[in-house]
């Protein structure tokens, strides 16, 4: 085994935790942290009695990675001592003592076992990456140390603001791993290229001709730019003069990659043959690829943002922070000296780059963590003063509260409904936790839960309707696909799957039909998992049902759609009267689109539905609707009867406190009385007029 830097220092960490209920640990990536310090705890006593040690990632892929990678180094079968939990997948035994996990898992299993009596120590790793549940996870534990005086938490990190954490966790110790990362040139361009994606083919091709060996990682933004680089790559190395330089192998790595697909990047290259593996930021801290001496940064990363005020969300391209840059060079350096190339300017660096990257929790909707968090039914809990590492904004947690109440997670008074507990045991979001409860009751589970499973898949199933128009095969093929009826998209989903269903799960015609077989295999795997979930309380059979009768299938959309407006209450929206522009029912009305890949139809007059719900609003070009379903006025009334006499302060399981700044660096920020009055009547003047909408529009003939 090599030498790791952490094993170095194990005695220095082992005494350091066995002293602390809680401990900071700082080293580089490629240290050890997460591979080498469960396995030390294990054989210092730390899974004796049958105690497990659990670790947590903020990803998927790299909970899957490492835990594979720790079975290997102990010589034993993955799920054995060593295993995995992420969502929708358990490789874990009765055997397991070192559990590797999303920390949305560790989450979960609080709710039946608030004090993680299974657990000696929680590593919480990566924690410099403050995913949302990351921050719950850490205001959690620092209200359970407290109680359980013999749990150790450990918060591991390369990256960490280790003087903020430590002050968080009341001055708790921090253990730094010096690193033995090689020095790493860093080269410059004077200005930013038009296309990133060009420039890095370029950067990456005049490496391979003029660079001496060693892997090449390219860091692009997301699948999408990652495909087209690789094979605009892979095609450019193989049209090189045979002999004019070494092989080359181009690799993808991102989180939707195949299991098999992604262990490829941790295989040595082949002797004279360079690898080019082009990746998301997942390759920064959360994986460590050896063998990289050249790094390629483009200096974007995708990031999600969400506006609590309209309910928004936009997958935007943003510059990556000081912090990320420098994690990125520094995977050049770890076997030997290496060169880091930015396609920005140092003076973007220096002065247009944020120090640190922007938390989860300040830029998501907190809609499951405060569910969550209400779950617990902890009577000194409340939402509006959690003490979280970075408190959210007021605007967020009225959001989160305003969501759960309309979807009756919640009552007036901002207590935890026996609805509410039991949408927080699916690992699902809200809003498709609460379509399944209410489709148990409507008769339509089964369809549900394929619905469920379809919006689930974080693989696009299908290609974009502007690439379909633009190519004739595409259209036809796609025209062989059903449309839903004209009812909307949620329709369309559970019909393809049915008609997947039909040809016993048949690979091929996945791809006959333009459809992804991989995503399609993972919404089986989900829906199977999810049926095994509902089971308990299912009225009915949860096989896929594919109704013949014309009047059984036209009732069953029927019955699917109205489950679909009781999930989706906080996500419905309104036509205007003389043309299909929607305006968003809520607090902050907006105006938005159809997007134009709904399969929805108009009527003979050309108008879309009055009412709609949509899974998702998303700001591109414009406001869209994604994913949008019609639904009948009377199941939209109780909604905006509920609006009408929503009161936040209630909702939060106190009224606000005049002096309350716990959650804005500034006082002026938290509305006042008057202020919130005010939004209250604007709200209830633009459900009155929805409401004689409708009263006009029952009249009509």
């Amino acid at each position: 085994m090599v030498n790791l830097p952490i094993l170095q220092h194990e005695d220095k960490i082992v005494d350091t935790i066995d002293r602390n209920q809680v401990t900071i640990v700082i080293g580089e990536t490629g240290s050890g942290k997460s591979t080498q310090l469960p396995q030390i705890l294990h054989r210092r006593g730390y899974t004796s009695h049958r105690r497990l040690i659990a670790v947590t990632q903020p990803r998927r892929v790299a909970a899957v990675t490492v835990a594979r990678r720790v079975s290997q180094e102990l010589g034993v079968p993955l799920g054995d001592r060593v295993g995995y939990s992420i969502r929708f997948e358990d490789r874990t035994s009765e055997k397991t003592l070192i559990k590797y996990m999303t920390d949305g898992v560790l989450l979960r299993e609080s709710l039946s076992d608030p004090e993680l009596r299974e657990y000696s120590v929680v590593v919480l790793d990566e924690a410099h990456e403050r995913s949302l549940n990351m921050d719950v996870l850490l205001g959690l534990m620092k209200r359970l140390v407290k109680t359980r005086k013999d749990l150790k938490v450990v918060v591991t990190s390369a990256t960490l603001d280790c003087e903020k954490v430590s002050a968080f966790f009341d001055g708790c110790p921090v253990v730094t791993v010096p690193g033995k990362l090689f020095p790493v040139e860093i080269f410059y361009r004077e200005e930013r290229p038009r296309s990133y994606v060009d420039a890095c083919l370029e950067e990456a091709l005049r490496i391979h001709v003029s660079q001496p060996e060693g892997d090449v990682l390219i860091f692009m933004t997301g699948q999408e730019d990652i495909e087209k680089l690789v094979a605009k790559l892979s095609e450019r190395v193989s049209s090189l003069e045979e002999g004019s330089c070494m092989d080359a192998v181009v690799l993808p790595l991102h989180g939707s990659l195949m299991p098999e697909l992604q262990v490829r990047v941790f295989a040595p290259a082949p002797p004279n043959c360079r690898r080019f593996i082009v990746s998301t930021n997942i390759a920064e801290t959360s994986l460590t690829v050896d063998g990289v001496v050249y790094v390629i940064d483009c200096g974007y990363v995708k990031q999600r943002q969400y506006q609590p005020i309209t309910g928004m969300y936009s997958l935007d391209v943003v510059p990556i922070s000081k912090v990320q840059a420098n994690q990125r060079a520094g995977r050049a350096g770890r076997t030997r000296p290496g060169k880091c190339y930015r396609l920005y300017s140092e003076d973007v660096y220096r002065e247009d780059l944020l120090d640190e990257t922007v938390p989860e929790i300040l830029r998501s909707s907190l809609a499951g963590s405060v569910l969550y968090l209400k779950s617990l039914d902890l009577p000194d809990i409340d939402i509006l003063e959690f003490d979280f590492l970075d408190p959210p904004s007021l605007e967020s947690l009225e959001d989160a509260l305003k969501q759960l109440y309309l979807i009756d997670a919640i009552d007036e008074n901002g207590l935890i409904t026996s609805v509410g507990r039991t949408m927080a045991q699916l690992p699902l979001e809200p809003s498709l936790s609460r379509t399944l409860l209410a489709a148990n009751e409507y008769g339509c589970l089964s369809q549900a839960l394929t619905v469920a499973a379809m919006l689930s898949s974080e693989t696009a199933l299908l290609a974009s309707r502007s690439k379909i128009d633009g190519n004739k095969r595409m259209r036809e093929t796609f025209s062989d696909l059903p449309g839903g009826d004209g009812l909307g998209d949620h329709i369309q989903l559970l019909q393809i799957f049915e008609q997947w269903d039909r040809v016993d799960y048949d690979m091929d015609w996945c791809k006959e039909h333009g459809l992804k077989a991989r995503g399609m295999k993972f919404v089986r795997d989900v829906r199977r998992q999810l049926a095994q979930i509902m089971q308990k309380v299912a009225r009915g059979s949860l096989d896929v049902r594919d109704q013949k009768g014309l009047t059984e299938r036209q009732q069953g959309y029927k019955n699917l759609r109205k489950a679909l407006c009781v999930g989706y209450a906080n996500q419905l929206a309104e036509r205007m009267i003389h043309h299909n522009g929607y305006r968003t029912i809520g607090f902050k009305a907006q105006l938005v689109q159809v997007h134009p890949s709904s399969v929805l139809e108009a009527d003979g007059e050309g108008l879309l539905p009055t009412y709609l719900v949509y899974h998702e609003l998303v700001a591109t070009t414009r406001p869209f609707m994604q994913h949008v379903c019609a639904v009948k006025m009377p199941w939209v009334m109780p909604v905006l009867k509920k609006l009408e006499g929503l009161d936040i302060s209630k909702l939060s399981g106190q009224s606000y406190k005049s002096n309350n700044t716990a959650h804005s660096n500034d006082a002026s920020n938290v509305p006042s009385n008057s202020e919130n009055m005010k939004t209250l009547d604007d709200a209830g003047s633009r459900i009155k007029a929805a409401r004689e909408r409708f009263l006009a529009r029952k009249k009509k003939p």
